[in-house]
């Protein structure tokens, strides 16, 4: 058998010189009645693959709802690490794992998203090893850090969440290394963006006469310096030519680590890249540009495997994917995923959003099971270029829906926010993504409606500042309007960040929304990004622009990397519906465009017309340019309308109008507008039948948040 996941788990503190993976087949038994022993040898009747949770087809177990497992295998140490110290790493096991080796047990870890491992050394005899493990998964998930994934009772949000998985889900591997050891490797760029900050932590009984040795690959720079008495060491590693990370060039730093002791030498590799990410005002900074964030929602399901990839090319895929579809940012929702996902999005220049798994209950246990997550995320993925951004809580999931009406939820989500930004004052943060907000660095809100009139109503009245609430759909009767803020908390001055929205039902609706809502967006120069909800559909929820499996759906002719290309054109229509945006008496008519440009420079160029049937995919050719529209936009800045006249083809009733704007030559931005004229009769006066058109409509109820 091919074993499963076989690459080296973790590229950020990098020892795969010396490790050995324990993925495969292990025995496995149930244990419902929670009667066996650590030590009991019967039971084990099945047979699961590491790492896939025990719900899971991949795992060969697909069992449901069962609490309690126990896992077994045998191992052998590697000769050549005699006079080594053994450790035992587990990447992920949800949620309680407690870990013998030969009867004696080394470790017990309750978090099923952080990492742990243990020194197994003294543990090992003569020959074959016994690892055991034993993992609990409560069905009652609500005091514990779960994300996604479904509890018994259920939780409030249980309609937008999915099948658990349980058990370990992660990869678990063997590492050797000598007493004296590297414990961490803390990389990050110096003020200036000329070298590269170090912070390492060595652990051991000879920590306070250790020299460390670092070198930058492939460059003239090393330093070699005794770690202080406390074991600690911080130093500078200057670059002499430094090279910015960004998405256009992500360039990566290596760093060789050699920590020799009177125990032995310890090596391990780690990498970063220069860049910064600030907050000015209302706008956010990549390396001192202008950064707009155009970003998607990722869950990381996957069919038949659960939370857990099916192999290190689906992650890297999945951010393939989402660049394809125009976007600059990944938001990992709710779930500390892979760190090989993070490594991928580090060497393709995808910008990242990660943040931790929600409780599901307000209490005491579930407060200390979160913020028990922090420490752990910042560790082991802040070398991490790629992640501009932290989240913590989402949609005060795990507050009880109610952090307005409660202080005491409102210090729990304060003190998550001080213990992140102590941990790392780099990076943005969030502290409750889209709803009622207590101490932030971003103002993000999540606002779903499937009303075209009334979400650009309620859009511009949010970033206008007429108002600081939006309606949020809790239940078929049950709207309320979520504040911005509590008091206290400034509603400007921050970047907005619209980070969820999407509406429909079908691809044909959902690939309207994202056209039309994207626009809107687009048409308010102070907004400083966008997520959209979602990537792909997961189980029983469509709401993704591809399938469960990752593949095409039928959006109607639309490609998402037009709307979210860096420049945009933005029409001044309020469409009535998929496939009659316009409506209109006439075949002859006008309609108003902008030029909505995110780039560094200026852009000009001539906008260009030409008509497919309705649904139509764009053509490759961008059509005839439109006698003397010529349309132009400054960054950051919504371009004056231009009016472009155009009729209908002779015999048509309706048509999709392509539109381009071509700049030296090479078309620039895309839209597409759908007229029809069949039902322009019956609609009288109605001024949604009028492109120039902006009525403001009553606002609608939004969809259920995610």
């Amino acid at each position: 058998m091919t074993t499963p996941r076989p690459e080296y788990p973790r590229p950020h503190f990098d020892r795969s010189h010396s490790w050995l993976t324990l993925n495969g087949t292990w025995d496995f038994r149930a244990d419902p009645a929670e009667r066996y022993s650590a030590d009991a040898p019967d039971g084990y009747d099945r047979a699961i693959t590491v790492p896939f949770a025990w719900e899971t087809p991949a795992s060969g177990i697909a069992e449901h709802w069962l609490q309690t497992a126990w896992y077994r295998r045998t191992f052998t140490v590697p000769a050549d690490w005699a006079g080594q110290r053994v450790v035992l790493h587990f990447g992920a096991v949800h949620h309680a794992a407690t870990v013998w080796v030969n009867g004696t047990e080394v470790a017990h870890h309750e978090g099923g998203y952080t990492p742990f491992a243990a020194d197994v050394t003294d543990a090992l005899g003569e020959g074959e090893q016994r690892l055991t493990v034993r993992v609990h998964a409560p069905a009652d998930k609500l005091d514990i850090a779960h994300g996604k994934q479904r509890s018994m009772p259920r939780d409030d949000y249980d309609g937008v969440c999915f099948t658990p998985s349980s058990g370990i889900w992660q990869s678990v591997w063997l590492e050797a290394r000598p007493a004296t050891h590297l414990a961490a490797l803390r990389l990050r760029p110096n003020d200036d963006l000329t070298g590269i900050t170090v912070e390492a932590v060595v652990h051991g009984p000879a920590a306070d006469r250790a020299e460390l040795r670092l070198r930058v690959r492939d460059e003239d720079t090393a330093v070699t310096a005794t770690v202080d008495p406390d074991g600690r060491l911080r130093t500078e590693l200057p670059l002499s030519a430094p090279r910015l990370w960004s998405p256009e060039d992500p360039h990566l730093y290596h760093v060789d680590a050699e920590l020799t002791s009177a125990d032995g030498t310890d090596r391990v590799a780690a990498y970063t890249g220069l860049r910064t990410i600030a907050v000015d005002g209302e706008a956010l900074y990549l390396n001192g540009r202008r950064l707009f964030v155009r970003g998607v929602l990722d869950q990381g399901y996957w069919p038949g495997t659960g939370i857990t990839a099916p192999d290190d090319t689906a992650l890297r895929r999945d951010l393939e994917l989402a660049a394809e579809a125009g976007y600059n940012l990944v938001r990992k929702h709710l779930k500390l995923e892979d760190p090989r996902f993070v490594h991928h999005a580090d060497t393709l220049g995808m910008l990242l959003w990660a943040e931790p798994a929600s409780p599901g209950r307000f209490s005491p246990a579930s407060t200390a099971a979160f913020v028990e997550q922090i420490e752990p995320m910042v560790e082991r993925d802040g070398n991490s270029p790629a992640i501009v951004i932290w989240g913590l809580y989402n949609e005060e999931w795990g507050l009880d829906w109610d952090i307005p009406g409660d202080p005491a939820k409102q210090r729990a989500t304060a003190d998550a926010y001080d213990r992140l930004k102590a941990l790392d004052a780099t990076r943005p943060v969030v502290d409750n993504s889209g709803w009622t907000h207590v101490k932030t660095d971003l103002l993000d809100w999540h606002y779903y409606d499937e009303s075209a009139a009334s979400w650009a109503t309620t859009v511009a009245g949010l970033l206008s500042g007429e108002r600081d609430d939006f309606p949020v759909k809790l239940g078929p009767d049950f709207v309320v309007h979520k504040k911005l803020a509590v008091p206290g908390q400034p509603l400007r001055g921050l970047p907005n960040l619209n980070s969820e929205y999407g509406g429909g039902f079908t691809g044909l609706d959902r690939a309207w929304h994202l056209r039309w809502q994207t626009q809107e967006l687009r048409r308010h120069d102070r907004l400083a990004g966008y997520v959209y909800t979602e990537l792909y559909d997961i189980e029983h929820e469509s709401a993704g622009l591809l399938d469960f499996g990752r593949g095409a759906k039928d959006l109607a002719g639309v490609d998402p990397a037009h709307a979210n290309a860096p420049t945009t054109l933005v029409l001044d229509v309020t469409p009535v519906a998929p496939g009659r945006d316009l409506l209109t008496a006439d075949r002859d008519f006008t309609v108003d465009v902008h030029v909505s440009h995110h780039g560094t420079d200026p852009v000009a160029g001539t906008l260009h017309t030409t008509w497919t049937p309705v649904y139509a995919r764009t053509p490759d050719a961008p059509g005839d340019a439109v006698p003397g529209c010529r349309a132009e936009a400054k960054p950051y800045v919504l371009g004056a309308p231009v009016t472009v006249p155009a009729t209908l083809p002779e015999g048509w009733t309706s048509g999709r109008l392509h539109l381009a704007l071509v700049v030296d030559g090479t078309v620039a931005a895309r839209t597409a507008l759908d007229v029809d004229t069949r039902t322009a009769p019956h609609i009288g006066d109605d001024p949604l039948a009028h492109p120039t058109a902006r009525p403001r409509a009553a606002t609608a109820p939004a969809a259920t948040g995610r």
